[in-house]
């Protein structure tokens, strides 16, 4: 039986606790967060799903008193690196939710660091484990468009959720929108296309959302739409479009790849891949199901289920991170030179090898 923790008991600390009494070997034996509500709610749920967690306001506390196998750290997103510099002195398998950091001058500080933690360490961009996504990765590495010249990803949703403390009105303590929630797709991207974005560029605004809020006599600076555009270093273009004023959306996650021999794309919730190849011999749709335990444990179409499991078993079997710093500095970068090209008005290079200039 490994033994886990949790550090950062809200919304997304819930859902992990649900999916931790979903895998078998995993117990549930911390919980920390400085919100006092925030614990007691989590602490309730947890309850619920058969755990009987020790509670700490101070992650540094349960790490030196708990006998942890591994840390989940889904804690605001501005705490992250403060976090990572404490548990990562300490032998423990770490999976750190996105996005790594909120900025990439912590983001490249903790990707070196990772370098002498020797324990599993895991960032969590779990859309890659949403089943019909994964299914859509597997027929795009199959070769079924044949090489990929146009990606897209869609996101139509609704607005970000309130958070304690309000914390995700303000960029600087998220990333920004396109690092906070698009870091995901960042990452999708590069893993479909097995490639690496060389030039981006972007438009953007807070145009809808959270324009009558205020705290502290200060108004939210949050992007709620943007276009995002990134060339990749072997040729294929891509697009990220995000709308957050489109909760009435019939899906709300849309992924099209388009090749010399066709078209594949798929959708959330709905699940429906459809293959349509040039010769016209399709549309194929195919439904791709997701276990009811997965789906009902988040709000992420059986994701984290699926990241956690996998995790689990490198856990147990001594096997690397599928997801590693690397990938997270990636998607933060990009995210970030995003914002960049949205606040010049300009493309922004990125390099292959982690840093980037404006041009």
């Amino acid at each position: 039986m490994k033994r886990y923790g949790i550090i950062g008991a809200g919304m997304m600390g819930r859902e992990h606790i649900s999916n931790i009494a979903l895998v078998d070997g995993a117990q549930l034996v911390a919980l920390s967060d400085p919100d006092s509500g925030s614990l007691e709610q989590s602490l309730n749920h947890a309850k619920a799903k058969g755990f009987a967690p020790a509670t700490f306001s101070q992650s540094a506390t349960m790490i030196a008193t708990c006998a942890l196998d591994a840390v989940i750290i889904a804690a605001p997103n501005h705490t992250h690196f403060s976090i990572m510099r404490d548990v990562m002195q300490h032998p423990i398998a770490i999976l750190l939710e996105k996005p790594m950091c909120t900025t990439v001058k912590d983001a490249r500080a903790l990707h070196e660091a990772a370098k002498s933690h020797s324990h599993l360490l895991w960032i969590g961009l779990e859309y890659r484990y949403m089943p019909p996504v994964t299914k859509f990765v597997e027929n795009m590495h199959n070769g079924i468009t044949g090489p990929v010249k146009m990606l897209s990803i869609r996101e139509h949703r609704f607005p970000f959720l309130e958070k304690v403390g309000d914390w995700n009105r303000f960029s600087e303590n998220t990333g920004g929108t396109l690092v906070e929630k698009c870091c995901h797709f960042f990452d999708l991207m590069r893993h479909i296309l097995r490639d690496e974005p060389v030039r981006i560029y972007a438009t953007g605004g807070q145009d809808v959302n959270h324009l009558d809020e205020r705290y502290g006599g200060r108004q939210p600076d949050i992007l709620d739409n943007a276009y995002v555009v990134l060339d990749f270093a072997k040729g294929t273009r891509a697009v990220l479009d995000l709308c957050m004023f489109a909760e009435g959306s019939q899906e709300q996650e849309e992924i099209y790849a388009l090749g010399d021999k066709g078209k594949l794309e798929v959708a959330i919730p709905s699940a429906q891949m459809t293959w349509s190849p040039r010769d016209k011999s399709g549309p194929l749709v195919e439904k791709i199901e997701t276990p009811k335990a997965a789906l009902q444990a988040g709000d992420h179409h059986g994701a984290t289920f699926f990241q956690l499991t996998k995790f689990h078993n490198a856990l147990v079997n001594g096997h690397d991170a599928e997801i590693s710093t690397w990938d997270g500095l990636r998607s933060v970068e990009i995210g970030a030179a995003a914002h960049e090209s949205i606040e010049t008005g300009l493309p922004v290079k990125l390099d292959t090898n982690s840093s980037s200039e404006g041009t």
